[in-house]
């Protein structure tokens, strides 16, 4: 039996440092047919990060002409920084069947979830505890302290904002978050609503 369907947004987002994109990269990992959108952004690139990988790095005019020009699905500043979903891909999988995971802010995932209601499963990742979120930014040597402070005041407000999602991953053992996003994944998968027409 060959069932066609329409490919689905699943939109990840959580406080800064509360492990989404290690989520994301292991979820790929383990499943077929599971694409990783690429979002702009004006920051700079953190060790390891790579320019058409992980993000796309712009400068804030070329972002912003992007932005004038319609090109983005999603954006918002954050942190004094701008971040952005381009608008064409994640249309294009839709089309195609083809799954894609969103790993993007809170703001960002209110606008795909408006702009996509039908198509867009959102997912909410909670830390296991502020206290160990200050420790993951704190082992990151990225950000100055008083910025850590800061991430973990937003965070406790991004936090109380779960209630706009659909679902919740705890992400405190690693592996049991994986499978539980895995689960979700698979689940919206098999949901007879999302059947365009099948053959037997």
């Amino acid at each position: 039996m060959k069932i066609k369907r329409k490919g689905i947004l699943f939109v990840i987002s959580a406080p800064s440092g509360a492990g989404k994109t290690t989520l994301c990269r292991e979820a790929m990992s383990r499943l077929d047919n599971l694409e990783f959108s690429i979002s702009y952004t004006t920051r700079l690139p953190r060790s390891g990060e790579e320019d058409g990988r992980d993000y796309h790095f712009v400068d804030e005019d070329t972002f912003l002409e992007m932005v004038e020009k319609g090109e983005m699905a999603e954006w918002a500043r954050v942190y004094n920084h701008l971040y952005g979903t381009p608008k064409t891909p994640i249309i294009k999988a839709i089309e195609d069947g083809r799954d894609m995971l969103l790993d993007i802010d809170i703001q960002g995932a209110s606008q795909i979830k408006a702009a996509f209601p039908e198509d867009s499963v959102t997912i909410f990742v909670f830390p296991p505890s502020i206290e160990a979120l200050k420790e993951r930014l704190s082992k990151r040597g990225t950000e100055a302290p008083q910025v850590i402070k800061e991430r973990c005041d937003k965070a406790e407000e991004e936090m109380a904002m779960y209630p706009l999602f659909r679902y919740f991953v705890v992400n405190d053992k690693l592996e049991e978050a994986v499978e539980d996003l895995i689960a979700v994944i698979k689940a919206e998968r098999h949901r007879v609503k999302r059947i365009k027409e099948t053959q037997w």
